[in-house]
């Protein structure tokens, strides 16, 4: 019989505050964590804004020493990956660590390592690249970093799966623990993507907002007038735990994970298919024997680009049918902008914290509506709303999709 699988712990590294406190404050009072970057090395860019952390202190987690040996994203994944530990309480020093694990992917991993020793490389020459940068650089690194430091030996596992990354990080997490494999699992995302070469790029795909002006306003996903993403940085890890072990040492429980659906839409590198997110959401549906109706709310994936959020209403009316506009539908991005693939782990962070305090957390910006996207997205202000059940939604470039379905925790499983 599959086991059932709870979160004990969460953290948080966002443009909207280093810890889950502030960060949910903040997206509950709808404030934008978007601002003009002030280099001068993306003057010529279409795209000059961007989420970006200013205040992260990594000397509280680790020393200066390890510093300069870790990738921005790595500093980041084990920040979150710290909070969610302390905050499940569990004495490391006298548990199986065979038992447990570390699920934490990222989209790009170390992209600026990359450019940074490029540089020394072309400017410098070969012995001035850093014999510390191909580990600096590997997306596994965050996984692998946190296994070291936490000792768990269990299994370790970094997906890359674009922007379904953290989602499909946690989800793997959660098969793992419900089948038996493991106790417990460090899961989700890690990203530091912002840098010119990855604006450039993306802005060439005309697929960034290029509202400049008043940064605050740039994302505004399901708005008619939407123009694209906006790039973040940060981090979100869940410490997942199977429900008897948390129990049995006493551990508070913030809520439960019961389904997961995972799916490829097999149709354009970038383009979205809608069938592949409304398949992905019916698994996840039908893993956590779910009742359609009884669904509450959904942190939708909405990047606020203009085929993205349009192919996700449809998604969500063709698996919901009339219950749809029941729903409370909102993307979170429209604060925290998009951060790849840490965007899986925070906003599941955000789906839990709607579920036990009952909040949908709004779509700020949303002004115009959009004739193709007709649903309740929450519009600009939170809304206090019984949510029992409530999916997250991840959709990656290359037609990946991830969806996780989260439950109000009972100690009565049929309650």
């Amino acid at each position: 019989m599959p086991r059932r699988v709870v979160v004990t712990g969460y953290g948080v590294v966002s443009p909207l505050g280093n810890n889950v406190e502030e960060f949910w404050n903040n997206i509950k009072e709808g404030k934008s964590g978007i601002k003009k970057i002030q280099s001068d090395d993306f003057k010529d860019i279409g795209t000059q804004i961007g989420g970006f952390i200013t205040d992260f202190n990594a000397e509280q987690y680790l020393d200066k020493k390890e510093l300069g040996k870790y990738d921005l994203f790595v500093q980041y994944g084990y920040a979150a990956a710290k909070q969610a530990l302390d905050q499940a309480n569990i004495d490391v020093d006298n548990i199986n660590k065979e038992r447990f694990g570390v699920y934490i992917g990222s989209g790009i991993g170390g992209i600026n390592t990359i450019l940074d020793n490029h540089k020394f490389l072309i400017e410098k020459g070969p012995r001035r690249v850093s014999p510390f940068m191909v580990p600096m650089m590997i997306s596994n690194m965050a996984s692998g970093i946190i296994s070291i430091k936490t000792g768990f030996k269990g299994p370790s596992y970094s997906p890359v799966s674009a922007c379904a990354t953290g989602n499909q990080a946690i989800g793997e997490a959660f098969l793992n623990i419900r089948h038996g494999y493991s106790d417990g699992i460090l899961a989700g995302g890690a990203e530091a993507p912002i840098n010119p070469l990855a604006f450039a790029g993306f802005s060439r795909m005309r697929a960034m907002s290029t509202f400049n002006e008043i940064p605050e306003r740039a994302s505004r996903p399901f708005d008619s007038q939407r123009d694209g993403f906006v790039m973040s940085e940060g981090a979100g890890v869940l410490f997942l735990e199977e429900y008897e072990h948390a129990k049995e040492r006493g551990a508070t429980i913030l809520g439960e994970i019961v389904g997961y659906g995972s799916t490829t839409d097999a149709y354009h590198i970038t383009s979205p298919d809608y069938n592949g997110a409304a398949n992905a959401m019916k698994l996840a549906l039908e893993m956590g024997e779910i009742n359609l109706t009884d669904v509450n709310y959904i942190n939708a994936h909405g990047t606020s680009t203009p085929e993205g959020d349009k192919s996700e209403t449809k998604a969500i009316k063709s698996v919901f049918g009339i219950h749809a506009y029941n729903l409370k539908v909102s993307s979170t991005k429209s604060m925290t902008g998009h951060l790849f693939g840490a965007a899986g782990g925070i906003e599941s962070i955000i789906a839990l914290k709607s579920i036990m305090e009952d909040i949908a957390p709004p779509t700020i910006n949303y002004e115009i509506p959009d004739e193709n996207c007709d649903l309740d997205y929450v519009p600009n202000h939170a809304v206090k709303t019984k949510i029992n059940y409530a999916i997250s939604n991840g959709f990656g470039f290359g037609g990946h999709n991830a969806v996780l379905a989260f439950k109000k925790f009972s100690i009565d499983k049929t309650k």
